[in-house]
């Protein structure tokens, strides 16, 4: 599949106030949000990135000029002047793959119904962040013939709306969900079992995110593993896995086409994005990459990968195996 029109990047998810404590500090109403960190990480790739998301009364002005810096299109954000803006907040343990949710105020996302402008219909990449699957399908019943289309989930919609989540997955090329996501949307514990039934309900590419282990790209029948980048100081979690995904849009938008080497090559991508944002606190590490760190960091994910051919015949033979001969 490849691209016949300009590109643009369609964005649709949360832009939120987050709160978070780990072992390591604690941060305070911080941007967040899903369409945040993956408009953000989505634009170092590629100019055009649309943003489709509501705020409230009390959206600072601060974060809005951090958007508006970037270079993200903010045509779509609303604003609801009678509610307060998303909040959630959580607390991480020692290992960072567990968290507890301490609160989630929905706000104005409570009321949230987006209506694409008109110049954002023809967009060529969607990107739907975690959202309920019903306002993903809005979004996708406007958007004239997009070319590839990433969507999230997580547990909540896997257990309370299936059926619309199901109708989501017909409609969709990739889905990008965590290791425990999977298992519970195929209801399978394996995971190379549960993307091939994750295949089968439409998206012909899944990708499992596996936190600090990396992630599994299921394109057709290859499998690729990307390993995680290995850091000493790990602060925040909160938004990795949706820098990833906005990597991975990006990059693909550079590729104009959708095949396994660009789906591979845009994993590592997004692993690297994701590597970055979690040595801080919030987004703050996306808003100051330079082209050299990223490339740095990506050269340092092919030597974590690199090995040396050997000689099987003398491998065999040291292992003692029949097959030396």
């Amino acid at each position: 599949m490849h691209i016949q029109r300009a590109v643009s990047i369609l964005v649709i998810g949360t832009v939120a106030l987050d709160s978070v404590e780990t072992p390591f500090g604690a941060a305070h109403r911080l941007l967040g949000g899903s369409a945040t960190y993956l408009a953000l990480a989505a634009r170092y790739f590629w100019p055009e990135v649309r943003l489709v998301a509501v705020v409230g009364r009390d959206f600072p002005a601060a974060y809005r000029a951090v958007l508006e810096r970037a270079g993200i299109d903010l045509e779509g954000l609303m604003v609801n002047e009678q509610e307060d803006t998303f909040a959630w907040g959580g607390r991480y343990h020692y290992d960072l793959n567990e968290r507890d949710t301490l609160y989630t105020h929905l706000n104005a996302l409570a009321s949230f119904d987006p209506v694409l402008p008109q110049t954002y219909r023809d967009s060529q990449i969607v990107c739907l962040g975690n959202l309920d699957p019903r306002l993903q399908q809005r979004v996708l019943d406007q958007v004239e013939n997009p070319a590839f289309v990433i969507c999230d989930t997580m547990n909540y919609w896997i257990e309370q709306t299936p059926e619309a989540l199901r109708a989501v997955l017909r409609r969709v090329d990739c889905l990008v969900v965590n290791d425990a996501e999977a298992r519970q949307l195929a209801t399978e514990p394996n995971l190379i079992r549960a993307a091939r039934k994750i295949q089968a309900m439409g998206p012909r590419i899944v990708i499992i995110k596996k936190g600090e282990h990396g992630a599994l790209l299921f394109y057709e029948e290859e499998i690729f593993s990307a390993p995680a980048y290995p850091l000493e100081d790990v602060f925040d979690p909160t938004g990795a896995g949706d820098t990833f995904a906005g990597a991975l849009a990006g990059f693909l938008a550079t590729q104009r086409g959708f095949d396994e080497t660009a789906l591979r090559q845009a994993v590592i991508y997004g692993c690297a994005l994701a590597s970055f944002v979690v040595e801080r606190f919030g987004p703050e590490r996306l808003l100051g990459l330079t082209p050299e760190e990223i490339a740095r960091r990506v050269a340092a994910f092919r030597r974590l990968t690199f090995f040396p051919n050997g000689d099987i015949q003398t491998l065999l033979a040291l292992s003692g195996s029949d097959h030396a001969s």
